[in-house]
């Protein structure tokens, strides 16, 4: 039987009990109705959980998801993905895609760090780098894999100095996250680490060293990684192509890149070339095509503009955009230790430039730390001075156009702005650019070579007959800016 005191105590706590809940703050009020709805989530939207389960994962009501069971993706014992049956494989332009051999149902791949001599430009304007790589090869070769593999990679440490591996941006067990000091015992020189874990999200991701980063990834310990979607329904796309946008600063003359750059960067990348290197991006007519794009440059990112197309941005390294909240761009903006993945339709044939809007990202060495010779008057200066130097030119009173039209010469291993000899002249960009050739009939990814234009869809110098048409005055003079508004100078 209670106490008395009891009963008195719970008369009077159900006396107050209106009051009390009068003065619960709005706050309060907020948290518990999200605490009830968070309770009604779990109980609908997760599995049932042994109480072992239940009391280890702590839900959190902010995530979209379910919290992850590790056992339950292991537990789903996917079948290795195959290329063509499973997925649509990647091409990597300049680039290659490391193979695997199959154990018992898991893909072992062999990752090997090293040094390496890189080919940034192809000769005749040569560029070669000492840097760092993987397997041979800047930046190191593309892993592809399915959604729900087990994968079991080997990581062998060639370089004088210790390394490791992290899987930019996917969500692994904490062990095989590859961050030396923190996650694991960095891979000494010598030594071959493993590690091993079920992939367990599809997306566009990366891989580099995560030991000294600012000097081993600097000098190129990078790579793409793309994990493939299990779901069959997925839409596949006929062209799936992957870039990897990364920054240097190398001395004219020099062959070592500098790490310790943070700024002036004068040598620009797509997967290691510089334009017109780079190898285009082959599209047959009504292609749809996959353009995965990662940033693992130094300091600067990078808005990569494509013509003729408008694209959809339809993932980020954080995983797929929902199709109602896809956007459409011309230009995607690619943060440092970001990937974005566009999408289009091969609709448009023709030749299309494809590069960083940063446009001292589209030159080369001898463009930076260049004084300004715009419009100066050197043919004084350059007479006197080829009494000396017979070949001498004042180079820049026309801006970059005489850097990649004139044979200049240049220091040992260095290279001026290549530029692109077209089907109508040079030109004028190097760098961190590419090409989109979209042809009616294709063979794989092969350079189809300069687009056949139908006849009158070319622009072209304008006919007298076509300026005396629309009332163009042939060679009218300029405007000077000191004329004023509306002035011609000639009246």
């Amino acid at each position: 039987m209670k106490d008395e005191r009891d009963r008195k105590r719970e008369a009077a706590m159900d006396a107050e009990q209106p009051t009390r809940l009068l003065k619960l703050s709005r706050r309060r009020v907020l948290m518990s109705s999200a605490a009830m709805t968070a309770g009604a989530l779990l109980n609908r939207r997760l599995p049932a959980q042994s109480p072992s389960q239940a009391s280890s994962v702590a839900f959190n009501p902010l995530r979209q998801t379910p919290p992850r069971h590790w056992a339950a993706i292991a537990k789903a014992n996917h079948p290795p993905g195959k290329p063509q049956d499973d997925y649509t494989p990647v091409f990597t332009p300049n680039g290659w895609t490391l193979p695997f051999e199959l154990r018992g149902g898991v893909k072992v791949f062999h990752v090997v760090a090293e040094p390496i001599m890189h080919e940034i430009a192809n000769a005749p304007e040569r560029l070669l780098v000492e840097c760092h790589g993987f397997n041979g090869s800047f930046p190191g070769p593309t892993i592809e894999v399915v959604q729900g593999d087990r994968v079991r990679i080997y990581v062998t440490n060639r370089l004088s100095m210790p390394t490791s591996v992290h899987w930019h941006a996917m969500i692994l067990l904490c062990g095989m996250d590859g961050v030396s000091g923190l996650t694991q015992p960095a891979i000494a020189p010598g030594e071959t680490f493993v590690y091993e874990f079920i992939v367990p999200d599809a997306g566009t991701f990366m891989y580099h060293s995560h030991f000294d980063s600012m000097t081993q990834e600097g000098l190129g310990q990078v790579g793409m990684f793309i994990v493939h979607p299990r779901d069959p329904e997925a839409r596949r796309p006929d062209c799936d192509f992957a870039l990897l946008l990364h920054e240097w600063e190398v001395i004219g003359g020099a062959s070592r890149p500098d790490p310790n750059e943070m700024s002036d960067f004068n040598i620009l990348t797509i997967n290691g070339k510089v334009f017109p290197d780079t190898h285009p991006l082959v599209a047959q007519l009504g292609d749809r095509v996959r353009i995965r794009i990662g940033n693992l440059s130094a300091m600067d990112h990078h808005p990569i503009h494509l013509h003729g197309y408008a694209f959809k941005v339809t993932a980020t390294d954080g995983g797929p955009i929902p199709e109602t909240a896809q956007w459409p761009e011309t230009t995607v903006l690619v943060g440092v230790g970001q990937t974005r993945t566009i999408e289009l339709f091969a609709d448009n044939p023709g030749d299309w430039i494809m590069h960083c809007h940063m446009t001292h990202h589209t030159m080369n060495q001898m463009g930076h730390d260049f004084p300004n010779m715009i419009g100066a008057q050197t043919d004084q200066v350059d007479k006197k001075i080829r009494s000396l130097l017979p070949d001498y030119m004042t180079m820049g009173t026309k801006g970059m156009w005489d850097m990649a039209t004139m044979n200049m010469s240049v220091p040992e291993n260095t290279i001026p702005m290549k530029g692109l000899d077209g089907q109508f002249g040079r030109k004028v960009m190097g760098g961190m650019a590419t090409t989109l050739k979209v042809r009616e009939h294709t063979v794989g990814y092969q350079d189809p070579g300069w687009y056949d234009f139908p006849k009158g869809t070319v622009a072209h110098v304008a006919t007298a007959a076509e300026l005396e048409a629309d009332g163009i005055a042939p060679l009218a003079p300029p405007r000077r800016p000191h004329d004023g508004p509306g002035l011609r100078p000639d009246l």
